[in-house]
């Protein structure tokens, strides 16, 4: 090989790898989480505080909602913007895929950072990480 084509190899791979490395970046983002309704009404966390056995308010119907575009600051009985995703309150298996809690009382807006994967589905139902329950 002549030291053009090597250097043209050698060019190519590390913009390759570069362009490997910023698609990378990509799968981590910044995701908001609320306690809401099943009509993404935000309600006080402790519905959805599943160390009391049950939740707070004894029932279901509740539901963790997350999505990258959620910020801090929503207040109870507002309504969230649509393009989340949720999933039951309860769904330990969904709250460790997030970084959550297993299980307890998680914070109305609540900003995990580095999240993998992706965002919200713009459905009610599950989010692919675990199921909308109820």
């Amino acid at each position: 090989m002549s030291s053009r084509s090597v250097s043209l190899t050698s060019t190519f791979l590390l913009l390759a790898a570069g362009g490997t490395a910023a698609c990378d970046n990509d799968r981590y983002h910044d995701e908001g989480f609320y306690c809401a309704d099943e009509n993404g009404v935000i309600v006080d966390e402790d519905y959805c505080d599943d160390s009391r056995g049950g939740g707070y308010y004894g029932g279901g119907g509740y539901y963790i909602y997350h999505s990258p575009n959620y910020r801090s600051g929503y207040r109870v009985g507002q309504k969230l913007p649509s393009g989340g995703s949720r999933f039951a309150y309860n769904d330990a298996a969904s709250r460790s895929t997030y970084g959550l809690p297993p299980t307890g009382r998680v914070g109305n807006g609540t900003v995990k950072t580095g999240v993998v994967g992706k965002g919200g589905s713009g459905s009610k139902g599950s989010s692919g990480h675990g199921s909308s329950g109820g």
